[in-house]
């Protein structure tokens, strides 16, 4: 009988320390998040996205995200690759703030696409602002890409985009898109110039849970000479 009894308290035992094991491996991944987005538009061509974090507390994560421009344009840049982190922060219930540093490989920066893809191509200081409520939705990006090398005539380039919609249904929303791309400078550039702007309406929908979406933008490009706009993004999370 006291033999059967150390058997139990010793199946007891075991299955509490699993149970605390198991437990904290949930909570250490339910601080790990990872987004992974396919986007293609007329410019960029079709270039994945991801984006993860690490909670370090309850307001303050740890984040890395890649852009694999190599997919469409910038497959003619030297296979152009881009790897960031930096931390990300709620300032309010509904806001975030995610200031971030990239750098680059491939060669559109550090010599306008006529040298060899090299690792450190750029460096890309960026931010992005968030906004999520119970109706409204909001992003506001903003990065700077400039050369780390010269390997023959360099240049710089200004990328920012704002968006904001509204939240219809539990899986529709929609809003506006604005977004412009400058050529901000160079070795061999006097002045700085735009490339793009685009500007129209988006419409998306989302699983209610948050973790698929598609989201389609288009429009028209304001500046002279250029045609309509139209940018496909579909999301994953994890």
């Amino acid at each position: 009988m006291k033999h059967v009894n150390r058997l139990k308290r010793l199946a007891l035992a075991t299955i509490c320390c699993l149970a605390l094991v198991f437990s904290a491996q949930a909570q250490e991944e339910d601080k790990f998040s990872m987004n992974v987005t396919l986007n293609s538009d007329q410019f960029f061509g079709f270039y994945p996205f991801f984006s993860g974090g690490y909670s370090v507390s309850d307001k303050l994560d740890f984040t890395f995200y890649g852009i694999l421009w190599s997919g469409g344009t910038g497959g003619g840049w030297g296979n152009w690759t881009e790897f960031g982190m930096g931390v990300s922060f709620e300032a309010s219930e509904s806001i975030s703030i995610t200031p971030q540093i990239g750098f680059l490989g491939g060669n559109l920066l550090s010599s306008a696409t006529a040298g060899p893809g090299i690792m450190g191509d750029g460096i890309v200081p960026n931010l992005t602002v968030g906004l999520s409520t119970e109706r409204l939705e909001g992003e506001f990006y903003l990065g700077y890409y400039a050369p780390l090398r010269e390997e023959g005539s360099t240049l710089a380039y200004t990328h920012y985009w704002l968006n904001a919609g509204y939240k219809a249904l539990d899986f529709l929303s929609f809003g506006a898109h604005w977004e412009h791309l400058i050529l901000s400078g160079g070795s061999d550039v006097d002045e700085s110039s735009d490339v793009y702007q685009w500007v129209g309406p988006y419409l998306q929908f989302s699983n209610p849970n948050g973790s698929t979406w598609a989201r389609f933008a288009f429009g028209s490009d304001v500046l002279e000479g250029n045609d309509s706009f139209y940018k496909l993004t579909v999301g994953m999370g994890f």
